[in-house]
């Protein structure tokens, strides 16, 4: 675009104004209430008597990839990666955006880094906090850092994109993350190659040993992954709100 500032500058400034749409006091208490939810959980696994570490282990692991990973870390990074360019298309700041002569890729790389930005506390410390509390060893929490902070930079990129593409993003989200992450990816192989929560779930595999859920590839494997979906999603999302018609 013509007379456009800076990358780095416009990007910051998209930031800025994203960030502070984001920071909505009721969404941070409602979807910090998740994260609260799932460290009670950890705490009652963690603190009930069982006589083999193994089994304790699996439990453990159950808890972090069957409900950390399958509800807190989608849901949380779907509604921030969505609100990021869906709330400002509708409440008429996008058009703000839109004027300015700012670049389709710092606009979403701005959208994007707030999402990732607000989302990550909020889902990698009760995560992180959750592993802890379930006492099965520092291998689980370390697992559990490394795949929820890789899985929510690629999830909120797709979110993102979500968002840009359909107005009814929060809907179309749901779906994917409780029916396809949820139902569809344990029929098949093809399936499972499409649900980000495999990836995430293949880390904890990898790092603690224990057999989880659609964990069907390496570590290395998973991380580049993360890192295609998130460029690919980025560059879908920039390419669509260069088509789009703001009003």
């Amino acid at each position: 675009m013509a007379g456009s500032v800076g990358l780095v500058r416009s990007t910051v400034v998209v930031f800025r104004v994203l960030l502070g749409q984001l920071r909505s006091p009721a969404r941070l208490t409602g979807l910090g209430l998740l994260g609260v939810l799932s460290m009670v959980i950890s705490w009652s696994v963690g603190s009930g008597a069982d006589p083999s570490p193994v089994q304790h282990l699996d439990n453990a692991t159950g808890v972090i990839t069957l409900f950390t990973f399958t509800l807190v870390l989608p849901v949380i990074a779907l509604i921030f990666g969505v609100g990021a360019l869906g709330d400002a298309r509708d409440d008429g700041t996008l058009v703000y955006l839109w004027v300015r002569p700012l670049n389709q890729i710092s606009v979403v790389f701005g959208a994007w880094l707030a999402a990732t930005v607000i989302s990550l506390p909020l889902i990698v410390i009760p995560a992180a906090l959750s592993a802890l509390l379930l006492d099965a060893g520092s291998e689980l929490v370390m697992a559990t850092l490394v795949a929820s902070a890789l899985a929510v930079v690629a999830y909120s990129a797709v979110f993102v994109m979500l968002g840009i593409l359909s107005r009814f993003a929060v809907v179309l989200g749901l779906v994917y993350v409780l029916l396809w992450e949820g139902v569809v990816a344990s029929l098949g192989s093809i399936g499972a190659k499409m649900a980000l929560r495999g990836y995430a779930n293949s880390i904890v595999t990898s790092r603690t040993g224990v057999r989880t859920e659609l964990a069907n590839s390496a570590e290395s494997t998973s991380i580049i992954i993360f890192a295609i979906v998130t460029v690919v999603a980025l560059l879908l999302a920039a390419a669509r709100l260069a088509t789009l018609e703001v009003d």
